[in-house]
């Protein structure tokens, strides 16, 4: 798959497909960690990601797959046996087709348009240092494309598990997105779940589906992780105004 995780996609025993991180991809261990805690954690404000599970990938299918390898410069690594980051594709690749890029006049029908808002409030809250990423696709029987949300590694800052902000991070590169933001109101339903319906209780949950060896074994370096996102949460205001003064002005009818 592309992407700097150099993601692989696999069918897995249940017979479902997944898009594969592996514990040593090129962008760090802690990515893994990040997409359990940054999936979980939007779906709790009711953004549509997609289901993930944890994928045990064994050393005989690395041994025998000559493509399940990083390539880091020049060389070929292969893959890391043990517990992988497993995201499911949206059915089965060769019937479904899934795009990362829309045409304007599709982007502007599309179904749900304004859950871009909805994670701005969760890309600002977790200090998304990439840009946010997106797919789309059409269920059966449906004529408007929907978007889904992917790839929550760089969530924490990747893998340094800080919180740099900076009024561009986490915009979606398409600012049609966000042409119906008219005033912070607009984004008044998911800050209001950020702040009413996430609990200390959502973190530690959030975290315990998180295998020990993606985060090295340090349990305190996790905690204080999750200490400050609690704290984070009534920022997030701010940081969107900074966005908004920003000299990209990615709200066309904010003023």
């Amino acid at each position: 798959m592309r992407g700097g995780a150099q993601a692989h996609l696999m069918r897995c025993s249940d017979s479902a497909y997944y898009v594969v991180k592996f514990q040593n991809n090129p962008q760090h261990t802690r990515v893994l960690a990040n997409e359990v805690l940054g999936t979980t954690l939007a779906g709790r404000l009711g953004l549509p990601t997609l289901p993930f599970a944890v994928i045990e990938v064994g050393p005989d299918i690395i041994r025998l797959t000559d493509d399940l390898v990083m390539q880091v410069g020049l060389s070929r690594i292969p893959c890391r046996a043990g517990l992988q980051f497993g995201s499911r594709y949206p059915g089965d690749p060769a019937e479904t087709t899934v795009f990362d890029f829309l045409p304007d006049e599709t982007l502007a029908e599309l179904e749900n348009q304004e859950d871009f808002l909805g994670m701005l409030v969760f890309d600002k809250w977790t200090c998304n240092t990439n840009g946010r990423q997106a797919v789309f696709f059409r269920e059966p029987g449906r004529s408007q494309y929907q978007a889904t949300m992917i790839d929550q590694g760089f969530c924490f800052n990747a893998g340094e598990w800080n919180f740099p902000d900076a009024p561009l991070r986490g915009l979606y590169s398409r600012q049609r997105v966000y042409r119906s933001v008219s005033a912070m109101s607009s984004f008044d339903r998911w800050i209001t779940r950020l702040e009413k319906q996430i609990c200390t209780d959502d973190l530690d949950a959030a975290a315990k589906q998180i295998p020990p060896e993606w985060y090295g074994f340090d349990m305190d370096a996790l905690y204080a992780l999750l200490e400050r996102l609690e704290r984070r949460r009534p920022q997030v205001r701010a940081q969107l105004e900074q966005a908004r003064d920003s000299s990209r002005q990615p709200f066309p009818n904010w003023r």
